[in-house]
């Protein structure tokens, strides 16, 4: 099985696809599987993690919804994955390899979304929740030890944002996956939550893109395949890209910077700063696991809080600082 695989990878993907068999490979070298290309290992390595599961608890834009229906940081995760895959499969790239970046691109999210980032940021001078996720998959997972993921999903995992662009098509295919995801689901979680209406989009970008989150992704994810096909880069129509960044602006003006988010925004400051405080003057109550690779309390309490989901923040906040029940029988 693994062997036709193999040639496939060989003589069916593009020239300009990452072949599994010419990895750069991993820090610690381990026998090959039988069975699954390298890619295809690190794909089960990030699913089977207990930094993948925690997702499902970690905020996307809203914090603590009322309604099941919102998305979390995992449910966008898989959305990302499954926009990646349908790109890398039209143009004939590794599907593996984008799946495996695309399912650990967020795993050194923090607990509620860019609000956590934010707060840790201004706590320790720099922090980027696209770094953390490298630190997750390399230092932090099972128990310390990382999860030795070959060098082109780390690679696509720390450049899914920021300045440096990903080293293979496949990196860049999530990297531009992850901003039509979070753009259009965010819409979709905007008009659920009654704070804005799908007519507010403006005529222009809808002329371009089309009404409604499945229309607009398909416009925008065929726009891609049409301009990238055959090409050693990935990229969008001027129209389409301009569309996007009108959607972007509009998004920020009425949805991310809307006063009910910035009053929930400002609750999860104070619970994530004073949890930050608590733990610099009570180092014993951090987990010894993650003072294993390093010896600043900063940049391990950095560790601790920033795999925490929502909730689990949220109990540490109550233990510590909210009146217990007393059980006279104790």
């Amino acid at each position: 099985m693994k062997e036709k695989y193999l040639d496939f990878e060989k003589n069916f993907l593009s020239p300009y696809a990452q072949r599994s068999y010419e990895t750069k490979g991993r820090v610690i070298k381990v026998a090959e599987c039988p069975m699954r290309t390298e890619f295809q290992r690190d794909r089960d390595r990030i699913i089977h993690s207990k930094a993948f599961r925690r997702l499902k608890h970690k905020t996307q834009v809203f914090v603590s919804p009322s309604s099941d229906h919102f998305r979390t940081r995992l449910t966008h995760t898989l959305e990302v994955t499954q926009i990646a895959r349908t790109i890398s499969r039209c143009l004939c790239l590794n599907e593996d390899l984008t799946e495996a970046i695309a399912l650990g691109h967020d795993l050194g999210h923090t607990p509620f979304g860019h609000t956590g980032e934010r707060v840790l940021n201004d706590i320790t001078g720099h922090f980027r929740h696209n770094e953390q996720s490298l630190r997750v998959v390399e230092l932090l997972e099972d128990d310390g030890k990382g999860l030795n993921l070959t060098w082109e999903v780390r690679d696509g995992i720390l450049n899914h944002s920021g300045p440096n662009q990903p080293s293979t098509l496949e990196g860049a295919v999530v990297r531009i996956s992850d901003r039509i995801a979070y753009l259009n689901h965010d819409v979709d979680d905007a008009i659920t939550a009654g704070i804005i209406k799908e007519s507010d989009i403006s005529q222009e970008i809808e002329e371009v893109l089309g009404k409604g989150k499945g229309v607009k992704i398909n416009t925008i994810v065929n726009d891609i395949i049409q301009n990238s096909v055959g090409k050693d880069e990935i990229i969008m129509s001027e129209t389409c890209h301009e569309a996007m960044q009108n959607l972007r602006a509009f998004m920020f003006d009425r949805v991310y910077g809307a006063m009910s988010a910035k009053i929930e925004e400002t609750k999860a400051r104070r619970l994530l700063e004073t949890l930050f405080s608590f733990y610099e003057k009570n180092d014993l109550e951090v987990p010894s696991v993650y003072k294993k690779n390093s010896n600043d309390p900063k940049r391990y309490i950095t560790d601790y809080i920033a795999q925490m989901s929502d909730n689990y923040a949220i109990k540490m906040f109550e233990k510590y600082f909210m009146p217990q029940n007393w059980d006279q029988g104790n």
